[in-house]
Parts: structure tokens; C-alpha cells; sequence
């Protein structure tokens, strides 16, 4: 079983400063209104008084990646690293992946060419083997970090932080 790519998060560090997101729009030049990270508040009901957490959500490069599954033009697909692409070329503009994704990821810039974007891991814009992707590198309490993890490890990270977003509801 070969290790995949992903950005964990630990809930317990973000202090929500935005920096990833900042970072992101920035290095991408993404168009206003695309976030291809984003941060969500998410009060926590427990014992005594509610609890604020935040949550640094970008694309989690799926185990078994439900936008790939449903684009009826095979524009998603996943590398040998487990980092899910999405090749513009291809894209309709359907939107059938945004309706698959838990994580409310795929973005639209509403730019007349409606084709999807999303976080692709800055692949091939860094040295992953040298440096770290602009969001993990520019988080200061260091709540980001890049890993490589198995598929099962995926599903799990995946299946936490749907519990933690679902916490809030």
C-alpha cells in the first residue's frame, strides 16, 4: 500500500488567523470570491459553556474521492501521490462534483468559463522534498503540516474532520 499526500490539521493549534488562506489566494492569484482554503467556525456544545474551535478546510485529496466518482467528463482524476487534479481542459462546468464533495470544496469563479478549481498542493510550483506548500508554511502555530499517510489513514482524517464540522450543527 503506497503513501498518499495530504495537509493535516490539528484542531487544537488553528487560532484562526487566516494566515493559510491569505497565503493560498495570494501564491494562486486566485480570482475574488475563489477560496481554495477557507476557515470555519464551529462551536462546539459540550459541558458548561459553548466552546469555539475553527477548522482550516481545503481539498482532502480523498481516499476514495466522490468528485472524481460522479464528473461525467473525467476531468478529476488522482496522481500516483494521492493528490486529487482537476484538468480545466476537460471541465464543464457541471457542477455534479460540488454536489458530491462533503467538504464543500470545488469553486466556481463565476468568470463566464465556470470551469472547477480547487487545491491541487501547489503541485509542481515547490520542492516538496525542501520546502512546504505557502498555507502550512505561513501557519504560525503550525496547525498545518504536510504528510504522507496510507488511504486508511485518509479515510479516517477524513471521517474526524466531517465529525468536527458536524459538531457545530
Amino acid at each position: 500500500m503506497s503513501a498518499e499526500y495530504k495537509i493535516a490539521f490539528d484542531a487544537e493549534r488553528c487560532v484562526a488567523c487566516h494566515g493559510c488562506v491569505v497565503a493560498c489566494k495570494a501564491w494562486r492569484e486566485r480570482p475574488l470570491g475563489v477560496y481554495c482554503r477557507r476557515i470555519e467556525r464551529i462551536w462546539r456544545q459540550g459541558e458548561g459553556m459553548p466552546r469555539l474551535r475553527h477548522a482550516s478546510i481545503n481539498c482532502q485529496h480523498c481516499a476514495e474521492p466522490a468528485c472524481m466518482e460522479v464528473c461525467p467528463e473525467h476531468a478529476i482524476s488522482k496522481n500516483a501521490e494521492g493528490i486529487v487534479l482537476v484538468d480545466e481542459r476537460k471541465c464543464v462546468g457541471c457542477r455534479s462534483c460540488e454536489v458530491a464533495c462533503d467538504f464543500d470544496v470545488p469553486q466556481f469563479p463565476g468568470d463566464g468559463e465556470e470551469k472547477m478549481v480547487k487545491c491541487d498542493l501547489c503541485v509542481g510550483r515547490y520542492d516538496r522534498e525542501k520546502e512546504e506548500p505557502p498555507c502550512v508554511a505561513t501557519c504560525p502555530t503550525r496547525a498545518l503540516k504536510l504528510v504522507k499517510v496510507s488511504p486508511e489513514e485518509k479515510k479516517t482524517s477524513e471521517a474526524a474532520l466531517l465529525a468536527l464540522l458536524k459538531s457545530g450543527e
